[in-house]
């Protein structure tokens, strides 16, 4: 019958009783013994393979480690050209919001409403000082009796008729003014997005 370690070493089996006693007390034959088993060997030989493979590898590596570098100094620039475009992004989407209410229709319906009225005083102020100027002087008629007067008797029919064109041309677009407020007022204007 096979005693344990014979049928684990089945290559001990050739070994005497003094041999295996030997074996046991000292170490070079020990080691002379356990080198030469083919198990040994045979993981020895895996050993020195895969020591070869992971040299290889490592030179594969280390062949590889400057393209990884240069990638890695590419890659954080291209993320930190990234976050700054996106810093940008948010600067341009605020610029572009305070853009767009500069025309969106709450805005405009305010313009309208204030050049309305800077229309209105622009005429209102034409007219005084129209009639400041007349009043300040003495109104003559001509010597054809017509009744055609002229402010100091120095000016013509001409400068009333430049004040009655200005004041008609000032007080139209006022008017033009009155008529989209009130239009949009009713709900009659409207805004498209695009």
């Amino acid at each position: 019958m096979a005693t344990p370690l014979l049928a684990d070493f089945p290559e001990l089996a050739d070994l005497s009783r003094e041999d295996l006693e030997d074996l046991l007390t000292d170490p070079v034959y020990f080691q002379a013994i356990f080198h030469s088993l083919p198990r040994v060997k045979a993981m020895y030989q895996s050993q020195a393979e895969l020591g070869m493979a992971n040299e290889s590898i490592a030179k594969h590596n280390l062949e590889l480690q400057d393209p990884l570098y240069r990638l890695r100094a590419e890659t954080q620039e291209a993320f930190d050209d990234a976050k700054n475009l996106e810093t940008r992004w948010r600067d341009v989407e605020r610029e572009q919001r305070e853009v767009y209410q500069r025309f969106s229709p709450q805005f405009l319906l305010m313009r309208l409403k204030h050049s309305k009225t800077a229309q209105d005083d622009a005429s209102e102020a034409l007219a005084s000082a129209f009639v400041q100027q007349s009043s300040s002087s003495s109104i003559t008629t001509s010597d054809t009796g017509t009744g055609t007067g002229t402010p100091n008797g120095n000016g013509t029919g001409k400068e009333i008729d430049d004040f009655v064109r200005e004041f008609k041309d000032m007080r139209k677009v006022y008017h033009k003014r009155v008529i989209w407020e009130d239009r949009w007022s009713a709900g009659l204007v409207n805004w498209r997005d695009d």
